[in-house]
């Protein structure tokens, strides 16, 4: 088969407390959401979406930051998510920034999928709307549908956000996903723990593979140690989903495991 190429886009950062990614660094079990916590506590971390360039179309994984956050991040994101999740957006960074110097327009884009639907992830969704189809898992559908603070539906108003059913697959932490051309090139794999309906997509192609984590792992510590996120809905899930992000990173097929806030992770294309 063609090779597949997966550009890896940088779209701003996000300030958090230091227990947004790594729980264990506080006793206290929501000091995630920097509610009596120190402002110098705060880290800054890269929101990175993933472009996806297939014999079969262009997908693109996650949204970033909406170009609003530039002028008003209050308003955008409400004063409970910003207090949580600071937004820091160059110019020239926002997702349809980012695939314009691609000279990709977002009418272009077969499918975005989106890991699941915290801001950093869910916020530039009204930027690439006219994307032929925008899907998340059928579980993070009905999480966004409860009426969890922590998900702004303002951000998909007028977006068409479908779901996807997950059935049974030989790879991922609980052997569910969605296959989403029918040939095991692009799996979007059960990964629950840090939210209900959250995605690893696996690309593979060649006797090759990489790991998109979303936010199953912040940074290779996170598998490599099994240090939990502060914000997760079932620990025992996140702690299946991490063993098995850490078994697979290790597999000789293996050419990278790449996890949205990881500060290691760089812009550059990965071949297939």
């Amino acid at each position: 088969m063609n090779n597949i190429k997966v550009h890896i886009l940088n779209c701003g950062e996000v300030g958090v407390d230091p227990a947004v990614p790594f729980r264990d660094v506080s006793k206290n079990p929501i000091a995630y959401t920097g509610i009596g916590r120190s402002k110098k506590l705060r880290i800054w971390l890269p929101v990175t979406a993933y472009l996806i360039e297939h014999p079969n179309g262009k997908i693109l994984i996650d949204t970033g930051w909406h170009s609003d956050v530039r002028t008003n991040p209050i308003k955008h994101l409400s004063p409970l998510l910003y207090m949580a999740s600071k937004p820091k957006l160059p110019e020239e960074e926002a997702v349809n920034e980012q695939l314009k110097k691609l000279n990709i327009q977002t009418k272009d884009l077969d499918y975005v999928f989106v890991t699941h639907m915290d801001c950093d992830h869910s916020s530039g969704l009204g930027l690439v709307k006219d994307a032929n189809k925008i899907m998340i898992s059928e579980e993070e559908m009905k999480a966004i549908n409860k009426g969890n603070v922590r998900y702004a539906k303002r951000f998909w108003n007028g977006v068409n956000v479908e779901s996807f059913k997950m059935d049974k697959l030989e790879y991922g932490p609980f052997n569910r996903g969605y296959d989403v051309f029918g040939d095991g090139t692009i799996l979007l794999l059960d990964a629950k723990g840090h939210t209900e309906g959250n995605i690893v997509v696996m690309v593979k192609n060649n006797n090759k593979f990489i790991l998109l984590t979303g936010d199953c792992g912040y940074a290779k510590d996170s598998w490599e140690n099994l240090r939990m996120p502060g914000p997760l809905v079932n620990k025992d899930d996140m702690i299946t989903s991490l063993k098995w992000v850490k078994n697979m990173a290790h597999k000789k097929e293996c050419v990278g495991v790449f996890a949205t806030h990881d500060p290691d992770v760089k812009e550059k294309i990965v071949i297939l």
